[in-house]
């Protein structure tokens, strides 16, 4: 197995983090951004951002879609599909069939 060589990178915030990947996202800045609560706050910053960037930011919004829908977005695993139906459930709510 090969290792991928990790660079240094500075945000525009200032912070420095190492990253072997293209992705331009500072963990810190991700980390500030995560909210404190809510059905966004128990996902991973990229299944989060999945989301935002299609514009969904509350349960009636997700219940719209169907779980394969969910799936074809950018960042969007099928680790965070039960976490979803569970939240979506536990206010009446489901995927779309």
């Amino acid at each position: 197995m090969t290792t991928s060589e990790k660079n240094l990178r500075i945000c525009e915030k200032g912070h420095k983090y190492f990253k072997s990947s293209d992705c331009p996202t500072c963990p810190t800045c991700e980390q500030e951004r995560r909210p404190a609560n809510g059905f966004l706050s128990m996902l991973s910053a990229p299944a989060r951002r999945a989301l935002e960037n299609n514009e969904i930011t509350s349960l009636q919004e997700l219940s719209t879609y169907s779980e394969k829908e969910i799936l074809q977005f950018h960042g969007m695993g099928p680790a965070s599909i039960p976490k979803l139906r569970f939240v979506l459930k536990e206010n009446g709510l489901s995927f779309r069939n």
